[in-house]
């Protein structure tokens, strides 16, 4: 997903908008968890983006799209950019020589 969001509408309360442009996010994410992973690969993992404008977007975590958000809310921007992409992964295998006390 790479998106910019306006966050001013003619008829709509902005607060129901971020809320819509927060559900839109957490669908496609939710989509993408669910679509079938590569063979040898554990999990979804997502490359994310947020910024006023592509030009200017800065890499973030998942878990801080809806933070930024709510920046972007209170600091009046008209828009925001997001970049969502997903990548299939491997978990780390764990540390077997550590020995039980």
């Amino acid at each position: 997903m790479k998106k910019t969001f306006a966050l001013t509408h003619p008829k709509l309360n902005t607060d129901r908008l971020v809320d819509a442009i927060k559900h839109e996010i957490k669908k496609y994410l939710a989509r993408e968890r669910r679509k079938a992973l590569p063979d040898g690969k554990d999990y979804w993992t997502f490359d994310c983006r947020f910024g006023a404008t592509e030009d200017t977007a800065e890499q973030i975590f998942t878990s801080e799209i809806n933070k930024k958000i709510d920046a972007a809310v209170a600091e009046a921007l008209p828009a925001f950019y997001i970049e969502i992409l997903a990548r299939a992964c491997n978990h780390k295998p764990r540390d077997t020589d550590v020995a039980a006390d």
